[in-house]
């Protein structure tokens, strides 16, 4: 079997407030392959925002180890993660994160900046990506002038302009509606099928089901862990 993307042993993330330490993830292990797309849920302060803050190298962990593609993150200084989650990871936020004054074209192109690639190659990428995302007549509109939907496909583009290795989502439809959170999540779906690994935090059963796999927390700890039955079903919405 080859090498798991994504290998997490005993992780723990613990948070001092005053002289009281609060555990919020303990000793969490489990692997995820290349290609998987995985749900991640859990209620409010399970532990599954600092799961995915350690998995897109925005924080370190109190213990434990983290391997990503091989290489283990978890003892890497901030500017070597800072590397890695410009080289191996792409981001979806909830609120879009877009810059209010820039075309979709230019936020797209954002995370090339730290590349040494030339500006009209970094265009061609940024425009490539917005095709794939279905927004090939919206590269010189700024987010005002797109709907929600238009600017989450925005925000898809730009996570996958670095080629990455893994996209992180966190709530990608909590600020949409049912009918574009369908739409967004087909597309997430689509993009798994070529091939992108995609591990996304949802509190909605609903979007949960377009995942292979579910992993559940509670008190900072994996409580469930299956492959999606309903994940072919929810396909069919697509």
């Amino acid at each position: 079997m080859a090498e798991a993307l994504i290998r997490v042993e005993q992780l723990a993330k613990e948070y001092r407030m005053g002289s009281n330490v609060v555990p919020a993830l303990q000793g969490v292990s489990l692997e995820i392959q290349a290609g998987e797309f995985v749900a991640v849920m859990g209620p409010s302060g399970s532990g599954k925002s600092t799961f995915m803050n350690l998995l897109g190298c925005l924080d370190h962990p109190s213990g434990g180890s983290y391997w990503l593609a091989g290489q283990e993150v978890s003892r890497l200084s901030g500017d070597e993660l800072a590397q890695v989650r410009n080289s191996k990871l792409g981001f979806v936020f909830q609120h879009f994160n877009l810059l209010a004054r820039t075309s979709a074209l230019d936020n797209v192109g954002l995370p090339l900046l730290y590349s040494h690639m030339p500006l009209h190659e970094r265009r061609l990428q940024a425009e490539r990506r917005l095709r794939q995302v279905g927004l090939a007549d919206r590269l010189d509109h700024h987010p005002a002038q797109l709907s929600g939907g238009q600017q989450q496909r925005v925000a898809i583009a730009r996570a996958l302009v670095n080629n990455p290795q893994l996209v992180l989502a966190d709530e990608p439809t909590g600020a949409l509606d049912s009918r574009t959170s369908v739409e967004i999540m087909a597309l997430l779906l689509q993009l798994n099928r070529e091939g992108i690994t995609i591990v996304l935090v949802t509190h909605e059963h609903d979007v949960a089901n377009f995942a292979g796999r579910i992993i559940n927390f509670r008190d900072g700890r994996v409580i469930q862990d299956h492959a999606n039955a309903a994940a072919d079903a929810a396909a069919m919405l697509k």
